[in-house]
């Protein structure tokens, strides 16, 4: 079971992904990890990719790939992935497409979890953090028993930068120009299927066993 995640920034496509991964005991395979990993491992790709992220450049399609299939091929991925955050243009997409089926094989489920705009803009701007020890709080979902103070050391929860209403819709612009024709790309294969991620995160959990099992 190949799993590719689609959604906008805090969507919550991660953390279904997380979900999906620990259920059906497949790896989760986050871009941003894989590269992490293949850095502090001094392989020769995480070297290249080194490269590009020094110079702050993105690192190339082709060599994102490289390192994707290269992770997708260890064993723990015999029985299938999640792939969360990647591809995230048509580019990617195609070169991901055109990879897989040299190998023979093929994304089985593109799934989105779709949010509209301002309950994204709601959802993030209500996030507060603490830059202390890393906890995370929602002052409406999950608040802080005493406001603006964290829970595990007392120190003051702040808005990140990320997480300003201005600096999200700039975010999900750049998504919709970028991201969104995935749904076009994932519809035309057939394998595209959405879920409505304004409900409680059980329920959208819910709905990606119904297509993953249906």
């Amino acid at each position: 079971m190949k799993i590719i995640m689609l959604g906008a920034p805090g969507a919550g496509k991660g953390t279904q992904a997380k979900m999906i991964a620990e259920k059906y005991q497949i790896p989760h395979v986050s871009t941003g990890d894989i590269f992490r990993a293949n850095i502090k491992n001094g392989t020769e790709l995480g070297m290249e990719a080194k490269k590009y992220m020094d110079q702050g450049q993105l690192v190339p399609d082709e060599l994102t790939v490289k390192i994707l299939l290269d992770r997708v091929a260890q064993a723990d991925c015999a029985n299938g992935y999640v792939l969360d955050g990647f591809p995230r243009t048509i580019p990617q997409a195609e070169v991901l497409d055109k990879a897989l089926t040299e190998l023979g094989e093929s994304i089985d489920y593109a799934v989105d979890v779709n949010v509209p705009d301002e309950n994204i803009v709601r959802r993030m701007s209500g996030r507060r953090a603490c830059l202390a020890c890393g906890a995370t709080y929602h002052i409406a979902h999950i608040p802080p028993k005493k406001e603006g103070i964290c829970d595990t050391c007392g120190q003051e929860l702040v808005l990140r930068d990320d997480d300003k209403p201005e600096t999200v819709l700039k975010r999900l612009q750049v998504y919709h120009e970028q991201t969104q024709p995935l749904i076009d790309f994932y519809t035309a294969k057939g394998v595209l299927r959405t879920v409505d991620g304004t409900v409680d995160m059980k329920d959208v959990f819910g709905a990606i066993v119904s297509i993953l099992e249906g």
